[in-house]
């Protein structure tokens, strides 16, 4: 697995295979590229400093074990 940062795009980056990629699909601020298996081969999170900042304060709030949604 590869974890690279463009800061320029603010884009974090997430190789999980070198398979060549077929197609991607967007979910949100999350760009997942796949193989022609279907299998994740990249995921690129779109506004990554927002992304993990938001992530970081529902991980903090949620202080028991019960999940938080986030809105």
């Amino acid at each position: 697995m590869k974890i690279s940062y463009n800061r320029k795009n603010d884009i974090l980056i997430y190789e999980v295979s070198e398979e060549p990629i077929d197609y991607a699909e967007e979910v949100g601020p999350i760009i997942v590229h796949f193989s022609k298996k279907g299998k994740p081969v990249l995921m690129e999170i779109l506004d990554a400093s927002e992304f993990l900042a938001e992530t970081s304060k529902i991980t903090m709030r949620a202080s028991d074990e019960t999940p938080v949604e986030a809105l």
